[in-house]
């Protein structure tokens, strides 16, 4: 079987918080209502979302110890960093109770300080935000934006508008003065105050999961043509988990209808495309598998992986990529490197290839506080 040798950095871990020590940190009279959150479309995967050895051996949930999350996933995979996201929190963002899904929020991320951000420095945190009221979004991310622990702002990519929109760019305002990419994650499509997606509501879990990619590119258009690149010209916006094999048609058809009607608008001076190259970051799972290996090259060089594309597992999900078989075989080495590494490392103020945790730590699963 091949052998992983090159460093990696993990942009998507889903780690499953203690719901009950998030709640102790939440107003009593707010945490009393447990853990109230919109969900459940009447479907799911008739086989679970987990990995089943990914359950620690003490029992619990998947990837909810974090001493088992690195001997399992983080060692054998020559991991040295791993973004966490967090299992069944993401759903803050479209509740209808703003204000309960806000503290929801700030309670999670000082419950994160305190365990898994305090327990390995490969761990590396995602300030956790609901869009649903974006001027305490923009608070939080100001809050905890300046501590070292976290890299990146989460939130879902699940909207009650599209989120080019100005109601959201106090979101994008703190994110820029804090120095943090925004990064979006699907599940909660559908739920809640979210839009209804893609030609409506999917009667099942295949044809959900399958077209998730659509909302992707509703959201990534709306932030090019709504003028959010030029308003926020350092922001980087990552989308996570949505495949890439759609980007070359969306970028191909925004600057082919740009080119008739800038005139809509005057705000966007280059085309479409150079903007979202800049801008835009995609991870590789869950990646596409065509059936000739070259045609997922092809891809590779319309989306400029090399700059724009970083590695995830989404561990401990079903579906999730071995980093021996993600990329494709002819990938040259130094676009490996970058997906595998540097592309992160750069986005999240990691440290490079060279100077990364020690050899004993990246391969031992003993914690270092």
């Amino acid at each position: 079987m091949k052998e992983q040798t090159l460093p990696i950095i993990d942009t998507d871990v889903h780690h499953s918080p203690d719901k009950k020590e998030v709640l102790a940190h939440m107003p009593k009279a707010l945490a009393a209502r447990g853990l109230a959150l919109p969900g459940g479309n009447g479907f799911g995967n008739p086989h679970g979302v987990n990995r089943r050895d990914a359950t620690p051996p003490g029992g619990g949930e998947a990837c909810s110890d974090p001493a088992y999350t690195l001997e399992h996933h983080f060692v054998p995979n020559q991991i040295r960093y791993g973004i966490l996201h967090p299992a069944g929190l993401l759903a803050a963002g479209v509740s209808a109770d703003y204000r309960y899904a806000a503290a929801l929020c700030s309670a999670y991320n000082d419950y994160m300080l305190e365990s898994w951000l305090s327990f390995d420095p490969r761990y590396v945190g995602a300030i956790l935000v609901a869009p649903n009221w974006p001027e305490a979004a923009a608070r939080e991310i100001r809050r905890l934006g300046g501590r070292p622990e976290f890299r990146e702002i989460i939130m879902t990519s699940a909207s009650e508008s599209p989120l080019g929109r100005e109601q959201y760019w106090p979101i994008y305002e703190a994110a820029c003065e804090m120095g943090l990419p925004v990064a979006v994650h699907p599940g909660a499509e559908g739920n809640g105050i979210s839009n209804r997606p893609y030609a409506g509501m999917p009667s099942s879990y295949f044809e959900w999961h399958t077209s998730l990619s659509q909302n992707y590119m509703g959201q990534i258009a709306s932030l090019a043509i709504e003028g959010v690149f030029n308003q926020f010209p350092e922001l980087k916006f990552v989308a996570i988990e949505g495949g890439i094999a759609w980007l070359p048609h969306l970028l191909w058809r925004l600057d082919k209808n740009w080119k008739a009607l800038r005139e809509l608008t005057p705000w966007l001076t280059e085309p479409p495309s150079e903007l979202i190259r800049r801008h835009v970051r995609l991870t590789t799972q869950p990646i596409e598998e065509p059936e000739k290996p070259e045609h997922l090259l092809q891809i590779f060089d319309m989306i400029h992986a090399e700059e724009t594309l970083m590695f995830s597992s989404d561990y401990p999900h079903w579906d999730g990529d071995d980093p021996r078989f993600v990329l494709p075989r002819k990938l040259d080495e130094a676009a490996r490197k970058r997906i595998f590494y540097d592309n992160a490392a750069e986005l999240y103020g990691l440290p490079p290839q060279e100077s990364t945790v020690s050899e004993e730590a990246a391969n031992s699963a003993t914690p270092t506080n």
